[in-house]
């Protein structure tokens, strides 16, 4: 398509593209697959439920020629989705300046470095192992090199969202790090300039999501310690997601192990036992969406 003077201007999902929306001197070509889903005209009923996902599960292949392994298969009614996302071979990322439209979206790197530009936040910047960003609604980015094997957790809402391409923004595109994309600050967070705190006996690597989302999200890394268990309170909000970054533990009955993930639902206490010396888990918890202006994030 490119070859007949063809540009990609949209295209979703991320993680297994069905639709796709081209545009040229001859006009708009929109290409579909058979029984693709449609687009939710604003955001899908919060559906609470258990869910564990463990590695072994094979990924797909998704844009930019990133691998995608899903995290949440019941997208909780359609509200979420997480990923576990791979660039095996590293080097530079057939990527372009894009958006998203999401209420809410957090990327965390587990293995290696990628170097990644974001609107208004200066120079390119490298992410490595153990850094988070919070991806504002609207915010032009584009991801430019990794090292091989990279590793990222990805969490968004709602699942199904478009990917835009932005063909007139160039990035960098200056620094401005106090601007808002609706409610929402653009957050890098260096997991090697933060310090461990105490967190319910184990410990805990606090993040500045909870105020880079006004209230809407929460994130840290959490790690035993020298605790035996972690006790979780239950959480009043929707999502309680978690990835095992390194290490074993056991999630009431079940095993854990490295790259497995879970979902407990809201109101629900739980904990961690039986952890392993090099336990760490990406913790993620949200408020309810259904209190945001629903409108913004799709606009």
């Amino acid at each position: 398509m490119r070859a007949a003077g063809f540009r990609l201007d949209l295209i979703y999902p991320a993680d297994d593209p069905h639709t796709a929306l081209l545009s040229g001197s001859a006009g708009e070509v929109r290409l579909t697959k058979p029984g693709a889903e449609p687009l939710p005209g604003r955001l899908a009923r919060f559906e609470p439920g258990f869910v564990l996902t463990h590695a072994e599960a094979l990924p797909g292949q998704g844009r930019a020629g990133m691998l995608y392994r899903d995290l949440i298969p019941s997208r909780l009614g359609g509200r979420y989705i997480a990923s576990h996302i791979t660039i095996p071979g590293g080097g530079p990322v057939a990527d372009w300046v894009h958006y998203h439209r999401i209420a809410l979206q957090i990327i965390a790197v587990r293995r290696g470095w990628v170097r990644v530009v974001y609107e208004d936040q200066g120079q390119p910047f490298v992410m490595n192992e153990g850094d988070l960003v919070l991806q504002p609604p609207l915010i032009r980015h584009r991801v430019l090199e990794s090292s091989p094997g990279l590793e990222v957790v990805e969490i968004s809402a709602p699942a199904l969202h478009e990917t835009f391409a932005d063909h007139a923004m160039p990035l960098p595109s200056g620094r401005d790090p106090t601007r808002l994309f609706g409610r929402q600050r653009f957050l890098h967070h260096v997991g090697a300039d933060m310090p461990w705190t105490p967190f319910q006996g184990a410990e805990v690597q606090e993040t500045d999501l909870f105020e880079a989302t006004d209230g809407l999200a929460d994130a840290g890394i959490v790690r035993a310690g020298a605790a035996s268990e972690i006790a979780f309170r239950p959480h009043d909000g929707e999502l309680v997601f978690g990835f095992v970054l390194d290490g074993n533990a056991r999630l009431g009955e079940e095993a854990l192990g490295p790259a497995d993930a879970f979902v407990i639902p809201p109101d629900q206490p739980w904990s961690l036992t039986g952890m392993s010396s090099d336990f760490r888990l990406l913790h993620v918890t949200t408020a309810s969406l259904a209190e945001i202006d629903e409108s913004s994030p799709r606009a």
